[in-house]
């Protein structure tokens, strides 16, 4: 993947420098497994905050179990959760999930997650909607496995500071993370919620380098430009 004037990510070092710089960020938000999986696939193409009233939605119509997420018509799935967006195309991959679970595995999680991580991620993904990013935030925040999430975030800081090239994969840059880092499932919650802050607050589509926790890292010609 890497050229070879490519330099190496100093990952470990980017952690520390994030962690001091924006704390813990105490993440995945959710109070079941379920509602974690639930959450995992309406965030995509959203905010948090548009996902929290969605999932508010759903408590209050005592909607967040399996049953009634499987047997409820889609058109009421769609309008709970319509405070997510693409409320619709998002209701019917609940449903494939949902099918899924029910269907192949009793209504039960645990069975699902007593998988082995590599042929439970596959199945994950041959699940309609569910692509790299959301099957990992599963396996990371619902079924705890040492699995890295990578997001645009994380492409993003990855590329402006020359530690990917502009084709690098998903598994790709997943795999510079787990090459690196021990396969701690503590460790990638908070790395991957350190690079949300990250993007949020600084590596935006304009960037703000200067003051950033990762600012003596960049490439001296991007330190040039600015």
């Amino acid at each position: 993947m890497a050229g070879n004037r490519r330099r190496a990510a100093p990952l470990y070092r980017v952690y520390r420098d994030l962690h001091r710089h924006f704390g813990p960020q105490h993440w995945w938000p959710g109070r079941t497994r379920l509602e974690i999986i639930v959450g995992a696939i309406l965030t995509q193409n959203t905010a948090w905050s548009n996902v929290e009233r969605a999932i508010r939605n759903l408590r209050k119509a005592r909607a967040l179990n399996l049953e009634s997420l499987h047997r409820v018509p889609l058109e009421t799935l769609a309008e709970w959760i319509r405070p997510a967006g693409y409320f619709r195309v998002k209701a019917r991959r609940i449903r494939s999930f949902t099918t899924l679970a029910c269907e192949q595995f009793g209504g039960d999680l645990r069975r699902l997650f007593a998988l082995e991580t590599a042929p439970l991620r596959e199945i994950l993904l041959a699940v309609n909607g569910i692509g790299p990013e959301t099957a990992d935030s599963i396996l990371l925040y619902a079924a705890e496995r040492p699995v890295f999430v990578v997001d645009a975030y994380t492409r993003r800081f990855l590329l402006r500071h020359r530690w990917i090239g502009a084709r690098a994969t998903y598994d790709e840059m997943a795999g510079l993370f787990t090459a690196q880092l021990s396969r701690d499932v503590a460790l990638y919650n908070e790395y991957h919620a350190l690079i949300v802050a990250l993007g949020k607050n600084r590596c935006k589509a304009r960037p703000r380098c200067e003051g950033c926790p990762l600012e003596s890292l960049l490439p001296a010609r991007t330190m040039r430009r600015r």
